[in-house]
């Protein structure tokens, strides 16, 4: 059922590094990107597949993990993604196309869920530093996001947002990460 499968999609930021997701079904994931919605049906994005181990240290470096966490630094060696799918906008067809990034990126991490793979959506990242070290035309094409992806290494729960509102993320004592989530009754109008 599908709100089974968006529950199970959650932002991990911790996975079993040496635990491979297998290329094939990156490329899977990727090309269920072809049948999602697109401005116009542009189909102005491109990806880049990442999982060799050079890779995955140059990009590293340039990633921002956790803005409600300001005391973590990001995952420890041995936590840290098997893979990363970086998403561009192919500045040839058109640019800043935030919705189609949007669809891509949640369609990339429902299909990871479904496989039993978790991800994590980052925007917080040096496009210009990861761009350079991956050798990507700058001119051509503009990083979006970075989509971290791997077995996932910890425990995520949803639970309803407390009384004082917030929505900020949190780990309890025992690294057991937090998402509050507003009821049905709060969204509707």
């Amino acid at each position: 059922m599908l709100k089974d499968l968006l529950k199970a999609s959650r932002s991990i930021r911790r996975f079993y590094e040496d635990e491979d997701v297998p290329e094939e079904m990156l490329r899977d994931w990727v090309d269920n990107v072809r049948y999602a919605p697109s401005t116009a049906n542009g189909q102005t994005l491109k990806f880049r597949i990442c999982t060799s181990e050079e890779e995955r240290e140059q990009i590293f470096p340039c990633l921002k993990w956790a803005g409600a966490l300001p005391d973590w630094d990001g995952p420890e060696p041995g936590e840290r993604p098997s893979a990363y799918v970086l998403i561009f906008d192919d500045l040839s067809l058109a640019k800043n196309r935030p919705i189609d990034v949007g669809i891509c990126a949640q369609t990339i991490m429902l299909s990871a869920a479904e496989a039993g793979f978790g991800g994590c959506i980052l925007g917080s990242v040096e496009r210009t530093k990861i761009m350079e070290r991956l050798g990507i035309d700058q001119e051509r094409y503009a990083l979006t996001d970075v989509l971290a992806l791997g077995r996932p290494k910890e425990t995520v729960i949803l639970v309803p947002v407390k009384e004082d509102g917030s929505t900020k993320y949190y780990r309890d004592q025992d690294g057991i990460h937090y998402v509050p989530k507003r009821s049905l009754e709060e969204i509707l109008l």
